[in-house]
């Protein structure tokens, strides 16, 4: 019996670091969502406007990519160059002589558009701010694959970590006799509030 019960314990307090920074994350950008029309934002704009050299305009202008190109190489690069920014995995939309590529990102939006036939670039980035960055972190809003996987290892974390606490709950409920009663307020306290409230 001792064993099972180290191990169940190891589960629980192993589960319990991994979780931590997480849940405080969550937690925290639990509130700031559900308070989000409270919590003022002044959004950043940054715009910036300059010419296409021509050395990568004429071929553009020569031979038209076809809808669903992709960025010439050299062009790419220069981008990236020009703008500071990081291309890679970004779809561009190429329709009636002009070049459109979105770029949201958590806690902001950015979007470049090129026109081809005067070959005038423009750019505009929007930041707003730590509070929308954390809150779209939550949202797993613009934030690739990686941060979707973590948050995939993060709730399986957060399910052993419950089912372990649930289960050393049990195990003490003996000596402890509001253990149960508690558990009851935690599901009966959110289902009344969703079938009373929540419409």
């Amino acid at each position: 019996m001792r064993p099972r019960f180290g191990t169940l314990r190891q589960w629980h307090w192993i589960s319990s670091a991994l979780c931590l920074v997480g849940m405080l994350l969550f937690s925290v950008t639990g509130i700031t969502l559900n308070h989000a029309g409270q919590i003022e934002s002044r959004p950043v704009v940054t715009s910036h406007v300059s010419q296409l050299p021509d050395h990568l305009l004429t071929p553009l202008q020569t031979a038209p990519p076809e809808d669903d190109a992709p960025l010439p190489a050299a062009l790419h690069d220069w981008l990236e160059a020009e703008l500071g920014l990081r291309l890679a995995g970004r779809t561009p939309e190429w329709s009636d002589g002009e070049l459109y590529i979105a770029l949201p990102r958590p806690g902001g939006d950015a979007w470049l558009a090129l026109d081809i036939e005067a070959g005038e670039l423009e750019y505009e980035a929007t930041d707003r701010g730590w509070v929308a960055y954390l809150n779209d972190l939550h949202k797993g809003r613009h934030t690739g694959a990686a941060w979707s996987l973590f948050i995939d290892l993060f709730a399986v974390a957060c399910v052993v970590f419950s089912l372990s606490g649930l289960l050393l709950l049990q195990r003490y409920a003996g000596g402890r006799p509001t253990t149960w009663p508690l558990v009851g307020l935690g599901l009966v306290i959110p289902l009344l509030l969703a079938l009373l409230f929540i419409h």
